[in-house]
């Protein structure tokens, strides 16, 4: 370590934050550990804990620096837009990053605050495509601008979260992404009518 700076503020932030993105591909959240991303980082435990107070605020950081936003699909319809989003989420909860989302979420259990930071990444970024499809769809006239509402756009994702949170399911098949777009999310989107009407 002779001759090298030492870093502080941000840049040891990074470092400690690269590290754990690391371990957590690596090892997942069961092997993520305070210690193995201090050596990984080149710090000591004491700098981690300043910035993260235990391992899961650690782990739920690292995660959101974990998960990349998978392209915005264009069919030019909204059952198919909808249908490869509900897609895009089985795969990506399906995979190893999804392992550690599920680890991540099964460690929280009621922890409001992390799950608030949690839903940092899964809450109003989870919304926006969903609210761009759904604009998309308002344009082409296949819903009315009254279906634009966050809890309305989101509903579809939320019932794909169920099945592998409340069920435990590795894996949702393809039948139930079509029912859940076909028998509730369709139906929603274009029942929605102006208030007071």
């Amino acid at each position: 370590m002779a001759g090298q700076t030492r870093r502080r503020g941000a840049a040891l932030e990074e470092a400690i934050l690269q590290a754990a993105v690391e371990e957590l591909a690596e090892a997942g959240f069961a092997g993520l550990t305070m210690d193995r991303v201090a050596v990984r980082a080149g710090t000591n435990k004491n700098a981690i804990y300043r910035r993260w107070p235990n391992r899961l605020a650690l782990g739920l950081a690292a995660y959101k620096q974990l998960a990349k936003a998978a392209p915005l699909p264009d069919t030019g319809e909204l059952r198919g837009d909808a249908l490869e989003l509900l897609r895009q989420a089985n795969r990506h909860w399906s995979s190893p990053l999804g392992a550690v989302l599920r680890e991540l979420l099964a460690a929280a259990g009621g922890a409001t605050e992390f799950l608030a930071q949690l839903q940092d990444q899964s809450g109003d970024a989870a919304a926006a495509p969903w609210l761009t499809v759904l604009g998309r769809a308002v344009a082409r006239g296949e819903a009315t601008p009254e279906a634009l509402h966050p809890r309305v756009a989101t509903v579809a994702v939320v019932l794909l979260r169920n099945e592998f949170m409340a069920r435990g399911v590795p894996t949702a098949p393809d039948d139930v992404l079509v029912e859940i777009v076909d028998e509730v999310y369709l139906p929603l989107v274009r029942g929605r009518a102006p208030r007071g009407s």
